[in-house]
């Protein structure tokens, strides 16, 4: 059983983050010739599988396992790829690190043999480089980077391969840390609950459990940010001359908002997901998205759904921390959920007004909540019990709280 570690890691000196980041830059720049070769060949219905003319480049920077990290990686996207395919699915083959509205993928992968990490009072992690990046900041030719580690271990067991992000919006490196347990191991073992997820554009995420627990991640703090941002990038573009189409300026932008929202998106799914390990909710319901994202009457939905709610990959790190945990994810349909009463089913007589659901027979709720609750009832086989205060969640910039 797979679980994994999550912590951030520090550079000790500006020499030791240069070259960090010089790793970082190294794994970005192969992963990309790497996939613009592959991608050229598809596109000529040549084989993908003969683009090594180049690797040799890059082991300077990574060294020889690095290289053979990033190259399993990229054939393994390639794999999943051709997988779906296979399987008749729109696809869209392994893209780029870099894009002009996202910026890199700052991350570097370490194979699980190829790192080290001791855990006490002043807890490191020791990591490889190539050998010219060690010439180039004098390190020894068995010396590793060396950083240090915040945070203590949730699992231990046998090591997998460790990757390391950084955040630009946080200024943070965090480290990620698969390992393999034992069942004994777990402090909360997974009983039969279960939970429903309702995914909206004002509020992200609205959770109902057969424990009889609500949860509420409220999004509009976070749209109103992006919303501020992308007035900004409006402004800058507005006073570029006629022959220019971006800025430095407007691409840091770009990244900013982008990266903003995938640091709460992912700090929610983990939030969200430990809340109910610890429910012991065993399955998800959510709604199957189908049709939701057609074009919406009001200007604001649109622009939350087609640039800010980002609900597919939202969903993907759902499913990935669901994964981490044990937790099944199930895709339902949601048909008439927003507007069908949780008590008593009705469905034509009940009125939703913007946050809250009336019905005839008493029912005054909040709309959200109560679709979530539809969908549970209507999915589960179990007694759902009764309904707690339900708890909002909003976003600081750092956590849900």
């Amino acid at each position: 059983m797979k679980r994994t570690n999550t912590f951030e890691v520090r550079p000790r000196s500006e020499s030791d983050e240069a070259l960090l980041q010089g790793v970082i830059d190294a794994t970005a720049s192969f992963w990309n010739e790497l996939t613009y070769a592959c991608r050229q060949r598809f596109f000529d219905d040549e084989s993908i599988w003969e683009t090594d003319e180049f690797r040799g480049q890059y082991k300077g920077q990574l060294g020889a396992v690095g290289v053979q990290t990033v190259t399993r990686k990229n054939n393994a996207a390639w794999n999943s790829f051709f997988a779906l395919l296979e399987r008749g699915e729109d696809a869209s083959p392994p893209g780029y690190w870099e894009n002009t509205d996202d910026g890199r993928d700052l991350r570097v992968f370490v194979r699980n043999d190829s790192y080290e990490i001791q855990w006490g009072e002043y807890s490191r992690v020791e990591v490889p480089v190539g050998q010219d990046l060690k010439d180039k900041y004098n390190m020894g030719y068995f010396e590793r980077l060396r950083l240090e580690v915040r945070g203590d271990p949730k699992w231990s067991g046998e090591q997998g391969e460790l990757e390391i992000q950084y955040d630009e919006v946080e200024d943070t490196y965090r480290a990620y840390q698969p390992v393999t347990i034992d069942e004994s191991e777990l402090d909360s073992p997974l009983a039969s609950e279960e939970a429903a997820l309702d995914l909206g554009v004002n509020n992200l995420v609205a959770c109902t459990t057969t424990t009889g627990e609500q949860y509420l991640y409220d999004g509009e703090e976070l749209f109103e940010q992006f919303r501020a941002t992308t007035e900004e990038i409006g402004r800058l573009k507005s006073k570029l001359p006629p022959e220019q189409d971006t800025s430095r300026q407007i691409r840091r932008l770009y990244r900013k908002r982008s990266r903003r929202r995938s640091h709460a998106q992912k700090a929610l799914a983990r939030d969200l997901v430990e809340r109910l390990h610890d429910e012991g909710i065993a399955t998800v319901y959510i709604g199957d998205l189908t049709g939701v994202m057609e074009p919406q009457p009001s200007p604001e939905i649109n622009e939350k759904l087609n640039h800010f709610w980002a609900v597919t990959q939202f969903i993907d790190q759902l499913r990935s921390v669901c994964g981490e945990y044990g937790i099944q994810v199930q895709e339902k349909s949601e048909t008439w959920t927003s507007q069908a009463c949780p008590d008593c089913g009705e469905q034509a007589e009940t009125v939703r007004h913007r946050e809250t659901l009336a019905c005839s027979c008493g029912l005054d709720g909040h709309a959200d909540l109560t679709a979530a609750e539809t969908l549970l009832r209507w999915n589960t086989d179990q007694q759902v019990r009764p309904m707690a205060r339900p708890v909002r969640f909003q976003w600081d910039n750092y956590e849900w709280r």
